[in-house]
């Protein structure tokens, strides 16, 4: 599993959390909005900004008979793809200031394509990376066209079989492109907690060899902070200035305080996770002269015997090691000993 560089940014083991602010549709579309987003999600110590890149017709098809129509009980039922996406996508003569903002921020920006004409799009705007979702895992030559251009390809998992990922990964290696992040996703809208199944990730780590990670539609941020624990190395959640502004996102996305708080629990959590060690810092080190030793509790004369009565396992750690306890009972003093000398073999006759 190799690092992949998005940016100046390197995203794999051994690297922080690489965390990434979707805006998708929560900029309502108003353009203010949507920098406001990309400001909040700079405060919160995002990495990158996420958008998306299609208009209604370039990501389905103007009709309203039942195929179109959106029944799958999710948030949008009741209405049709095309109507929901005219409310939801980013205009694209915003995404190159949107782009050029985040950056002045110290962040990245990329995008999720969902037809050729959007890759071509982001290409010209020079994107670091391209983002697959989920519903696109089966569009193979939309992938093929995204891998043949050489950058990071980011993949969502969140309707895919396993065969789905497994032709994905192919097709991105036949067009020698092996910079392949796999999120793990639950494409449900929020995603309730029993479904998220976030030990997938290391194990498609190890199935894949990829770099993996997290695209996260559940509520809070439990479960993106459990996933780094887990080994994710890329965290993405839906970034908004407030749930209650509404929008086609609203409802399962964080606010900018949340967003804040997750980044610091991740960044905490990135650190105490560590490395594999049994070795123990100097902290520990002196920490452990409060462990247990073999002590002499009571006044000893020479030629005494030790017994359980003079003799004890006790805290602090300056004399022997308890493990000689039993060898200990039973031997003389070779000197006199005061109560609570430390015991030592140079004591012991």
């Amino acid at each position: 599993m190799e690092k992949i560089k998005i940016g100046n940014r390197d995203v794999g083991d051994g690297e922080r959390t690489y965390i990434v602010a979707e805006m998708s549709a929560n900029h309502l579309q108003d353009y203010g909005r949507a920098e406001a987003i990309i400001q909040a999600a700079a405060d919160a110590g995002a990495d990158a900004v996420k958008l998306q890149t299609y208009t209604p017709d370039t990501i389905t098809f103007d009709c309203d008979n039942k195929y179109f129509q959106i029944t799958q009980g999710t948030i949008w039922d009741g209405t049709s793809l095309h109507k929901l996406y005219e409310t939801a996508y980013t205009p694209w003569e915003w995404q190159p200031k949107l782009k050029e903002f985040a950056q002045s921020l110290g962040m990245e920006c990329f995008s999720s394509p969902f037809d050729a004409t959007a890759v071509d799009f982001m290409e010209k705007m020079d994107m670091p990376a391209y983002k697959v979702a989920s519903f696109e895992i089966n569009d193979i030559p939309l992938i093929r066209k995204i891998a043949r251009i050489g950058k990071p390809v980011i993949i969502a998992t969140g309707v895919a079989y396993l065969e789905d990922i497994e032709r994905a990964l192919r097709v991105c290696k036949e067009e020698g492109n092996n910079q392949v992040i796999l999120l793990k996703c639950t494409s449900t809208y929020p995603a309730p907690y029993e479904d998220m199944n976030i030990k997938v990730i290391p194990n498609m780590a190890e199935v894949f060899g990829c770099v993996t990670g997290l695209s996260d539609h559940s509520m809070g941020s439990a479960v993106a902070v459990a996933s780094v624990a887990l080994g994710a190395k890329m965290v993405e959640k839906h970034l908004t200035l407030a749930r209650a502004d509404g929008g086609p996102d609203a409802a399962f996305s964080m606010e900018p305080g949340e967003f804040k708080r997750m980044v610091d629990e991740i960044r905490i959590v990135e650190k105490a996770a560590g490395k594999v060690t049994y070795e123990l810092t100097e902290k520990q080190k002196r920490s452990r002269e409060d462990s247990r030793s073999l002590f002499v509790v009571k006044d000893v004369k020479e030629g005494e015997l030790f017994t359980q009565e003079n003799v004890r396992s006790i805290r602090p750690a300056f004399g022997m090691h308890p493990m000689y306890y039993e060898e200990v009972l039973g031997k003389k003093a070779k000197t006199d000993i005061e109560k609570g000398t430390p015991l030592d073999w140079k004591l012991i006759d």
